[in-house]
C-alpha cells in the first residue's frame, strides 16, 4: 500500500511537473516574469529566489577643474571681481550582471518577493503551479505582465502545457518500445522483437459465459483444463468440439493466476467463449524506429480518448448510459497499484496514458481549465476586445467549484467500489 501510494505520488507530480514546466518556460522566452513556481501545492514551506542586479564597477575618474574670472567696472570707480570655479568629474562604471539567490520562508515578505522567481516546496506533496504575473488580467500596463502580451502569445503560454504532457508521451512510449512494451502483435512491422505472447480480452459480449464467469477485458487467457494457448488458432482447436461444455479456463489478471468455469457457447456457426481476442506480447524495436512506433501509438491513443470523450458528453446530453470508466484520484491510485505489480514496463505504459489524459482533460473549452482560458481568448479576438475580466474570473471560479463538486463525487464512487480493498491493504500496514 505504502508503495502503491509512493508511486502514485511521484507518477502524478511528474505529470503535473512537465505541463507546469511548459507554462513555465514559454512565460519565460515571452518576456513575462514568473513570480513562483511551486512544487507541491501551498502553503509553502520555503524557497529559493533567483533574480539579477547589476554590480557597479569603476573602471577609470577623470576630474576637470577651471577658473573664470569676470571683472565688472562700478558708478563709483571700483571693479567687482566674479569666479566663476567648474569641477568637472568624469567617472567610467562597468555594469555587470551578476545572480543573485535568497531564501524565502512560509509566506514570505509581499514586497521582499516583488522581484525575481521563487522556486517554493510546498506542503501538499502532489502535483506543483507557476504563477505568471499578470495571468489574472493586472498589470496590463506592465511589459513584463501575463495581460499585456498578445493574445496568441498567451494562447501559446496557455497550451504548452498540454503540448508538454503531449510530448512526454511521446518520449516514454519510445523509450518504453526501445526495451519493450506490451502491445498488440497483429500486423507489426519488420525488425520488431516480439516475446511474451499471450491472448488478451479485448471485449467480454453479454449474455454469454465469459460474462457469467466474471471475465473482464484486460483479462489474459494462459490456457484451459491443462492446455495452454498463445495464439488464436490453438484456442479455436481446442473449443472446436467442447460447445456447451464447462472448461476450466486459466487467465492471469492484475498479475494474479485464476481459474475459471466459462460455458462454451456458439456464436454465428462459431464456437467460443463468447469474447473478443487480441494476441499480444512484449515488442521491442531498434531505436531508429521506437520513436516513430511512440509518435504513433501517441497519436493512436489521442483519437481514442478523444472519441471516447466525445461519446461521454454526447450521452449526458441524451440522457444514455455512459459505457465509460471515470477514476478519480482514489481509482487512479488503485490503478497505478495493479500496474505496478505487472512490472515497471506496465508503470511506464500507465504513466504515458495518464500524460495523455492529463493534456486532453485540460485542453477542454471549459472554465478554468487551460482550454477554457484559450476559449476566452478566442471571444476577445472575435469581438476585438477582452470580456470584462471580473466576469471571466467569475467563470473561471464557478468551473473551479464544478470540477471539484465533480472530482469528490467520483472519489466517493471510487470509495465505495475500492474502499474494501483499500481497508484490507491498510490493515495488513498496521497488522490488523
Amino acid at each position: 500500500m505504502l508503495i502503491t501510494i509512493i508511486i502514485f505520488v511521484v507518477i502524478l507530480s511528474l505529470l503535473v511537473f512537465v505541463h507546469e514546466a511548459g507554462h513555465f518556460w514559454t512565460a519565460r522566452r515571452f518576456g513575462m516574469r514568473v513570480e513562483e513556481f511551486g512544487f507541491g501545492l501551498p502553503p509553502r514551506i520555503f524557497g529559493w529566489r533567483f533574480y539579477r542586479e547589476n554590480k557597479i564597477e569603476k573602471l577609470t575618474e577623470t576630474e576637470k577643474i577651471s577658473l573664470e574670472v569676470k571683472e565688472e567696472q562700478r558708478a563709483d570707480g571700483s571693479v567687482a571681481t566674479e569666479e566663476i570655479i567648474t569641477d568637472k568629474t568624469r567617472e567610467i562604471d562597468l555594469l555587470t550582471p551578476i545572480k543573485k539567490r535568497s531564501w524565502v520562508w512560509g509566506r514570505g515578505d509581499e514586497k521582499e518577493n516583488s522581484v525575481g522567481t521563487i522556486y517554493s516546496l510546498n506542503w501538499i506533496p502532489i502535483g506543483g503551479f507557476v504563477k505568471i504575473k499578470g495571468e489574472n488580467g493586472e498589470a496590463k500596463e506592465e511589459k513584463d505582465s501575463f495581460a499585456s502580451k498578445s493574445i496568441w502569445k498567451r494562447a501559446i503560454v496557455l497550451a504548452s502545457g498540454v503540448t508538454m504532457n503531449i510530448l512526454l508521451c511521446v518520449a516514454i512510449l519510445s523509450v518504453g518500445f526501445g526495451i519493450g512494451l506490451p502491445a498488440a502483435i497483429d500486423g507489426i512491422p519488420k525488425g520488431a522483437v516480439v516475446s511474451d505472447r499471450s491472448l488478451q480480452i479485448i471485449q467480454v459480449l453479454p449474455n454469454t459465459g465469459a460474462e457469467a464467469a466474471g471475465l473482464k477485458a484486460g483479462d489474459v487467457i494462459l490456457g484451459a483444463n491443462g492446455n495452454n494457448f498463445t495464439t488464436h488458432d490453438s484456442l479455436r482447436g481446442f473449443l472446436s468440439d467442447k460447445s456447451g461444455q464447462t472448461i476450466d479456463l486459466k487467465i492471469k489478471r492484475n498479475g494474479a493466476e485464476e481459474i475459471r468455469q466459462v460455458k462454451v457457447g456458439e456464436f454465428e456457426n462459431t464456437v467460443g467463449l463468447g469474447v473478443a481476442l487480441a494476441e499480444v506480447g512484449i515488442v521491442r524495436y531498434p531505436w531508429h524506429l521506437a520513436f516513430w512506433e511512440g509518435i504513433k501509438a501517441t497519436w493512436f491513443w489521442l483519437v481514442m480518448i478523444f472519441s471516447a470523450v466525445g461519446l461521454l458528453i454526447k450521452n449526458l446530453f441524451v440522457h444514455a448510459p455512459v459505457p465509460l470508466e471515470i477514476a478519480g484520484p482514489v481509482g487512479i491510485a488503485v490503478l497505478t497499484g495493479q500496474a505496478a505489480k505487472m512490472g515497471f514496463i506496465y508503470v511506464m505504459q500507465f504513466t504515458a496514458l495518464l500524460s495523455l489524459n492529463l493534456a486532453i482533460i485540460n485542453i477542454l473549452p471549459f472554465p478554468a481549465l487551460d482550454g477554457g482560458r484559450i476559449l476566452f481568448l478566442i471571444i476577445e479576438k472575435l469581438r476585438g476586445r477582452a470580456i470584462k475580466q471580473q466576469w471571466e474570473n467569475l467563470a473561471h471560479n464557478i468551473g473551479f467549484i464544478l470540477l471539484m463538486v465533480l472530482v469528490v463525487l467520483v472519489t466517493y464512487r471510487d470509495l465505495a467500489k475500492y474502499g474494501g480493498r483499500i481497508l484490507g491493504a491498510l490493515g495488513k500496514v498496521v497488522g490488523l
